[in-house]
């Protein structure tokens, strides 16, 4: 027997079994995607669901015109920009080439260790035989434009345990280090430079009862009887509520791609199909629900259950990280983020709730009430 199958069977026994079978079989299959999706849907692969690690640049020294950087990805990765119309290399962790970007696109030195480290986040990939820093660079063509991302050991705490200033005292904000990563524009030498702090994480506890009462809130809806102009307008309330965890979904996934490097519209775009396409396509979904909700369209209860749980998720349960990080994937404050995703949580599951509820008051309505004793 399936997860599904004692769902099933209990909406069956309300007297509605063609909606039980739709409901429980769309979020079974939805469920399987969530549990078998990899890591190659994120930016890069790896991009982190939140960190208390703040790394960020400072500058380049000496300053260059037309060259770039920024930390993206939560703290995951380093972004050059070289529109200086020469090459720049990047230098490994052993002083060998390692990258050059230039006006003809992103080079990968295949000798280079630092291209085997860094496919990781762990940076615990086995060194190949051909890894010789010592070796004549080789390069391979891996970018078309002017701009490199990589992960880089030197600007991320490594270890799973803090360092010793931090726990001393984690309480406080605090500085774990200053990194530089060397750059070589053509003989001279360069340096991005930066900073890596310790901020304390949040307590997740408020977080968790602020979606936990929103849900309520929402859930409530279905306590309604439908048929009543006060069960009408509390459909139209759990829409609206559905709505907004809509929005907060799609601003939510646009500011990861942001933080993700994803510059101008088309970026953006090119980025969220590429590897944000579930949360954005539930957030749309919350939207449209939402609006047939509010519209009181026929089966508009089958529609706040499903969007609703698809919400909470593919938008909510796979970024609940956000609640107890101090760093979020987002280029905005730490609060904003949970705030957005307290949203997505509380409507997401209010709207299933209300309109699991809402069904099961409808199979009881449609089931006639049994004939009474016929009498001789």
């Amino acid at each position: 027997m399936t997860p599904a199958a004692p769902l099933s069977a209990f909406l069956a026994r309300l007297g509605r079994p063609a909606v039980a079978a739709r409901l429980v079989g769309v979020l079974a299959g939805l469920a399987a995607v969530l549990a078998t999706a990899t890591p190659a849907a994120a930016h890069g692969g790896e991009s982190p669901d939140g960190t208390d690690y703040r790394a960020e640049v400072t500058g380049l020294a000496p300053a260059r015109p037309g060259l770039t950087a920024r930390v993206v990805e939560g703290g995951a990765r380093l972004e050059l920009v070289n529109r200086t119309g020469r090459p720049i290399e990047v230098i490994g962790y052993t002083g060998e080439p390692y990258l050059r970007v230039g006006p003809d696109g992103v080079y990968e030195n295949s000798r280079s260790p630092a291209r085997y480290l860094n496919r990781t986040l762990a940076g615990d990939t086995a060194l190949p035989a051909r890894a010789d820093p010592a070796a004549a660079p080789d390069w391979r063509r891996v970018g078309d434009g002017p701009t490199a991302r990589w992960h880089d050991r030197r600007a991320r705490w490594q270890e799973s345990a803090p360092p010793a200033v931090v726990r001393a005292d984690p309480t406080r904000e605090q500085r774990v280090r200053d990194w530089a990563v060397p750059l070589r524009d053509g003989v001279e030498p360069v340096e991005i430079r930066g900073t890596l702090d310790w901020v304390p994480p949040p307590d997740a506890y408020p977080w968790w009862v602020a979606a936990t009462l929103g849900f309520l809130l929402v859930g409530s809806a279905g306590l309604l009887a439908a048929g009543t102009p006060l069960g009408a307008r509390a459909l139209a309330g759990a829409g609206a509520a559905l709505a907004v965890g809509g929005v907060a979904a799609i601003v939510f996934t646009v500011g990861r791609e942001l933080d993700a490097g994803a510059t101008g519209v088309g970026g953006v775009l090119l980025g969220l199909l590429g590897g944000q396409v579930w949360a954005l396509l539930t957030g749309l979904g919350a939207l449209a629900a939402g609006g047939y909700a509010l519209a009181r369209r026929p089966a508009a209860d089958f529609a706040l259950a499903l969007a609703g749980a698809c919400l909470a998720l593919f938008a909510g349960v796979t970024n609940v990280a956000v609640l107890a990080r101090s760093v979020p994937p987002l280029p905005w404050p730490g609060g904003v983020a949970r705030v957005l995703l307290v949203l997505v949580l509380a409507t997401g599951a209010g709207a299933t709730a209300a309109g699991l509820l809402r069904l099961r008051a409808a199979a009881h309505r449609a089931v006639p009430a049994p004939a009474g004793p016929v009498r001789g």
